[in-house]
């Protein structure tokens, strides 16, 4: 099973084996590791002085030297200085609450040999991976990946169908689900518990913005805290034994962050950047700015439609997922270019979805107020056809107009930026996909929660953990690297929860808390930027060099999904997206990496 995810830890293996004090249960710990953190003190399975526990870890404690410090003072005595160590000694000084003092990205199993008990456990986020199977009878298999859950000899590769239908309409699959039927993922802020056979899940922390959190009296400089905040976030992830640098898009977010990295290192901060053959599309223009302003030591790719093509069966088989961002392309060649000089980066990730970054941030709000003055009725018949019959660019009016006319949150939400509406999917797929109620989760907040928070949660809660920061961990981790997330913290998100909504979004604004943390530091053309995003021309790629790989993909002779779709709602699809009537790239999108998914694991 480890050596399914070499990727993800070059640097060394180990194993640890065990049985229960009755001898009813054989017990087996693995671990694939990336040293990043006392390069040889940290080696795992790590085991306590005394052998009571054992602890396999993936992941980062930037708190490890306050919480070290503190254990040191009840009398805990440490032999190496990293933060695996401390984890441990956590886990042993206060069980299961130590997940609620841990600073970090993290999913980690300990072993307790003396209650005869295994301990999962996952970060507030879902930044760090961990799937879950069991077989039944009380077995239990976990692992950071799929793959290695595969590698059991126990597990089949089954297709979850109800599954099928989530991707098509999310562009993910919301958890704690995957497409492998019997196979799914430890939720994020929660632990688990096996003890005889018997695993019991609970949930320690909830995304801010779902709660009804109090809002304070803003402080005298918000400005000010907010950019301590972050600033201290950047530092903290910046502990490392090995040489690290940054993502930089040209966009707010990662310009942000590496203007604070650069006021924290002695030497230039390598930074990388990906571009495009396109002109609209490439962003290297705004990363140059950056990279002059701070004297980066800067590195840029440029990527076309046949890397694309190359890469995507590749990546497939490292997200055991179909490839749901086209972005997953740009930032594996990007990991794989920064590991030639760096170990580890820091990113812009999950700025979008606490500080309110998407135009659907500020549209939401309107949703309720269009929904009590236009009827049903009339949405339906004049609205939505007038608004599907604008020209092709009016891509984002449709979504509007689409979004608009769905009253479920539950339907209305993932349609933002999903693929397909619930109707689509029942127009489209022939494959006997049965409806599956969707968690309640994302959907359940406060009752004193404004438009605003209602989506950010949503975001937090699902798209998040479950599609950008599923899609950055692996795509980094293909390549051997590792990705820290400065605005992926809690304490950051409790300080902007606490703050009224117009410290996010103002009218059409986004993030104005940041644009102010940043103003007179970053270059004017990257704060007045508008959001742009990860951003990937296959609209212009389908109609064009992809066009015939398109068509050859979801209806040639060796397709092994055309079966599962009505074959005339798909070539209209298609051939509306080609003929420039409509924007179909994400749904099509959606087809041709589902069809690659199963071409890689043909699930029966």
């Amino acid at each position: 099973m480890t050596g399914a995810i070499v990727h993800r830890g070059p640097d060394g293996a180990g194993r640890h084996d065990a049985v229960t004090s009755d001898g009813a249960w054989r017990v087996a710990l693995g671990h694939r590791r990336l040293a990043i953190i006392d390069l040889a003190g940290g080696v795992q399975p790590m085991a306590d002085a005394e052998g009571r526990a054992v602890l396999t870890f993936n992941g980062e404690i930037y708190n490890f030297q306050e919480l070290r410090a503190e254990l040191e003072g009840m009398g805990y005595r440490f032999r190496t200085d990293s933060d695996t160590e401390v984890l441990l000694a956590a886990f042993l000084a206060w069980g299961p609450d130590c997940v609620g003092r841990l600073r970090g990205m993290f999913a980690f199993a300990v072993w307790d040999s003396v209650r005869d008990r295994l301990f999962l456990a996952r970060d507030r986020f879902g930044k760090k991976p961990l799937y879950l199977w069991e077989d039944g009878n009380g077995g239990l298999a976990f692992g950071s990946e799929i793959k290695a859950l595969l590698a059991h000899p126990s597990i089949p590769p089954r297709l979850d169908r109800a599954s099928v239908r989530d991707y098509l309409i999310y562009r993910y699959v919301p958890g704690p689900h995957t497409l492998f039927a019997g196979i799914r993922k430890l939720a994020p802020a929660s632990w688990a518990l096996w003890e005889k056979g018997r695993l019991t899940e609970v949930g320690y922390w909830a995304a801010p913005d779902a709660g009804d959190q109090p809002l304070r009296t803003p402080p005298a400089d918000p400005v000010g805290e907010f950019t301590a905040a972050l600033d201290d976030c950047v530092a903290v992830r910046m502990v490392s034994d090995v040489p690290f640098g940054a993502f930089l898009s040209g966009g707010l977010d990662s310009s942000s962050v590496v203007a604070l990295m650069s006021r924290h290192s002695a030497l230039p901060v390598n930074t990388f950047s990906v571009g495009y053959a396109e002109a609209g599309y490439s962003e290297l223009r705004y990363a140059r700015l950056v990279s002059e302003r701070f004297r980066t030591r800067h590195h840029e790719l440029v990527i076309r439609a046949e890397d694309v093509i190359a890469d995507l069966p590749v990546l497939t088989a490292f997200r055991d997922a179909p490839v749901g961002e086209p972005a997953d392309v740009p930032i594996f060649r990007l990991s794989r270019e920064a590991r030639r000089t760096v170990k580890m980066v820091l990113t812009g990730e999950g700025s979008d979805e606490l500080l309110g970054g998407y135009p659907k941030h500020w549209v939401e709000p309107w949703a309720a107020l269009y929904q009590r003055l236009v009827p049903h009725a009339i949405h339906q018949r004049v609205v939505q056809p007038l608004a599907m019959n604008l020209p092709y660019g009016f891509r984002r009016t449709k979504t509007v107009a689409n979004c608009f006319g769905l009253r479920d949150p539950r339907e209305r939400f993932p349609r933002w930026f999903g693929a397909l509406s619930p109707a689509d999917v029942q127009a489209l797929c022939a494959l006997d996909a049965p409806n599956r109620e969707a968690d309640p989760r994302p959907f359940r907040v406060g009752k004193h929660q404004g438009a605003l928070r209602r989506i950010l949660a949503f975001d937090q809660i699902s798209w998040l953990p479950d599609n950008l920061l599923e899609r950055g961990d692996r795509m980094t981790m293909a390549a051997s690297i590792e990705a820290r997330m400065p605005f992926m913290d809690e304490a950051l998100a409790m300080l902007l929860a606490r703050l009224p909504d117009h410290f996010r979004v103002r009218r059409i604004t986004s993030k104005w808390l940041l644009r102010r943390a940043m103003a007179g530091t970053l270059p004017v053309e990257v704060l007045e930027r508008p959001k742009v995003g990860f951003r990937v021309p296959i609209n212009e790629w389908f109609r064009g060099r992809l066009r015939g790989w398109l068509y050859d993909l979801l209806l040639g002779p060796e397709s092994l999904t055309r079966d599962w779709y009505r074959r005339e709602a798909l070539g209209r699809l298609i051939d509306e997206h080609v003929g420039g009537r409509q924007n179909h790239e994400k749904a099509l999108w959606m087809l041709v990496t589902l069809e690659l998914f199963q071409r890689c694991y043909r699930l029966t």
